[in-house]
């Protein structure tokens, strides 16, 4: 769950902090729109207006993610972070980052100040990604506590409905991961991750026209998906 955010200014004469928020915009505008070579231009130039702008190493990051530079998108968060360290933005991407690296105490770390700060006023961010950091740590228990805290605050909110289906099949519940992805559903379409849960999920409830529905639906939709390989390897296997 990555964030986001930016402002604009405008007048006749603009100093280069109200420029540099104006680039900003506009490359977020084209990293949302999938363009990121202007997204980048843009980005660039708002950080060679301002360079104390922590959004725009914020979003760089995100940028770099996306081009899979790693190392420069770390440099972004350390540097967004180390000119504000309470943008709550770049402490819930970074936090988001290094526990998807492996470096599950440090992102812990970034993602409970991120919960503490009292301006936080979208927790479920933090607190999907706090869940996700525990689940691949194996601490299932303390996973399901953060993503249950998270649909209080946005019950219907899609992703941490996808985390929960997930848990929910770890720990053998079938249907409380029906469940959850009915409310799934309600919400998103479906992506390969989650028709290969669904699949699993109706295989081991017994129902095989459901689960061969499904099986079908993640080899139209998504053929060259990992989820789709892995269902032809177990195929194989078998």
């Amino acid at each position: 769950m990555l964030t986001l955010n930016a402002c604009s200014s405008s007048g006749p004469e603009r100093s280069d902090e109200e420029s540099s928020a104006i680039h900003l915009q506009l490359g977020l505008r084209y990293l949302n729109l999938g363009r990121l070579s202007e997204a980048k231009s843009n980005l660039k130039k708002s950080l060679s207006l301002d360079s104390h702008n922590a959004e725009a190493h914020n979003a760089l990051a995100v940028l770099s993610e996306r081009l899979k530079q790693y190392d420069e998108a770390e440099e972004h968060y350390e540097d967004a972070l180390n000119i504000d360290s309470g943008d709550l933005s770049a402490l819930n991407n970074y936090g988001r980052f290094l526990c998807e690296r492996g470096e599950y105490d440090k992102g812990m770390s970034h993602l409970k100040d991120a919960l503490a700060n009292p301006l936080n006023d979208r927790l479920w961010l933090a607190l999907t990604n706090a869940g996700r950091c525990e689940s691949e740590k194996g601490n299932l228990l303390e996973a399901e506590a953060y993503f249950r805290q998270a649909l209080q605050y946005q019950p219907n909110y899609a992703p941490v409905l996808l985390e929960m289906q997930k848990l929910s099949y770890k720990k053998g519940d079938y249907w409380a991961a029906k469940g959850f992805m009915e409310r799934y559903l309600a919400t998103s379409q479906h992506s390969s991750e989650s028709l290969w849960y669904a699949y699993q999920t109706e295989r081991a409830l017994g129902n095989a026209a459901a689960a061969n529905d499904l099986k079908k639906q993640l080899f139209d939709k998504f053929p060259l998906s990992d989820e789709a390989k892995k269902l032809i390897t177990d195929q194989t296997a078998h």
